[in-house]
């Protein structure tokens, strides 16, 4: 009797095969191994320059053979960061406090509130966005001559070189009414429902139900505004003329163009310490700031 033929393992068989290149993932992934060193490569010789000799620059070293940490310090004294510092603090917090008190309210009342012109109103509001920064600037300049003068005479606080012409014309945003906006909006009616019976008007529901619910793009708003405001250099510029309330980002940029051949390794390391708070924010809500991005329908 003939031996009967062994069974194939169809699981080992399959195993063994080998799926076929999927070049259009390959080509895919080349390009965003590209793009990623592309953006991360100036940032991670801005830290390596920063810790490096003037020589050692010069020559166009990628490494410094000693760690020179101490040029934090000297980049800090040298650029007197810690007033400017100070002032970016400051004008940061008055301006993230200014815009979430008026960006939340107005946000909320074109999602969840019905009055005449609702769609009309918000349309104007995003058509803001198309506007170029620096095309606002003049307008803007002139209101805050005006409303300097206004403030001065009635409350003796003057506007130019002082916090209100820094802070103030950012209270509203655009950007910012829209992105709560769009979570507002995704709110269940039930629970506005549920509210009203517990006697509940529009304040109370904003305020206990809406903004818990809403921490994930509240602290995306936050991170945004505070990278804006953090960040900010021609209008600062443009609204002042002594050192007294210029933020971080004026002085860095007067120390660069007062000290430029002569220390690059410092300017490396003062501007290592200006990105310092934004990636210490970043790092801190990451996962509010992709929830946020997410949930209010601006994803891709």
């Amino acid at each position: 009797m003939a031996e009967s033929a062994r069974p194939i393992d169809l699981t080992t068989a399959k195993s063994t095969t080998r799926k076929p290149i999927s070049w259009g993932t390959v080509f895919v992934y080349a390009v965003l191994i590209i793009g990623l060193v592309q953006a991360l490569f100036p940032f991670a010789w801005m830290i390596s320059a920063s810790l490096m000799t003037q020589g050692e620059v010069i020559m166009g070293r990628l490494f410094p053979e000693v760690p020179q940490f101490g040029n934090y310090a000297e980049a800090w004294a040298k650029a007197n960061f810690s007033q400017f510092v100070w002032n970016s603090v400051r004008i940061t917090a008055i301006t993230l406090f200014g815009q979430l008190a008026v960006s939340i309210p107005a946000a909320y009342a074109f999602a969840r509130m019905r009055f005449f012109g609702k769609n009309v109103f918000f349309t104007l509001t995003l058509a803001t966005i198309m506007i170029p920064e620096v095309a606002r600037f003049i307008p803007n300049y002139l209101t805050v001559i005006w409303l300097g003068r206004l403030s001065e005479n009635l409350l003796g606080v003057p506007w130019i070189n002082n916090w209100p012409a820094l802070s103030v014309p950012f209270w509203s945003s655009a950007f910012t009414i829209f992105l709560l906006r769009q979570f507002f909006a995704q709110i269940p009616e039930d629970l506005w429902d549920a509210a009203r019976i517990d006697g509940a008007g529009h304040p109370r529901f904003l305020w206990s139900v809406v903004m818990p619910l809403s921490r994930a793009p509240i602290m995306t708003s936050i991170t945004f505004g505070f990278i804006g405001s953090w960040n900010a250099l021609l209008w600062p510029l443009l609204v002042t003329q002594t050192d007294e309330w210029r933020p971080v980002a004026v002085g860095l940029t007067k120390f660069v163009s007062s000290d430029a051949p002569n220390s690059v390794h410092l300017q490396m390391a003062a501007g290592v310490l200006m990105i310092i708070p934004i990636l210490a924010l970043y790092f801190f809500t990451q996962r509010q700031f992709v929830e946020g991005i997410s949930s209010s329908g601006l994803k891709g």
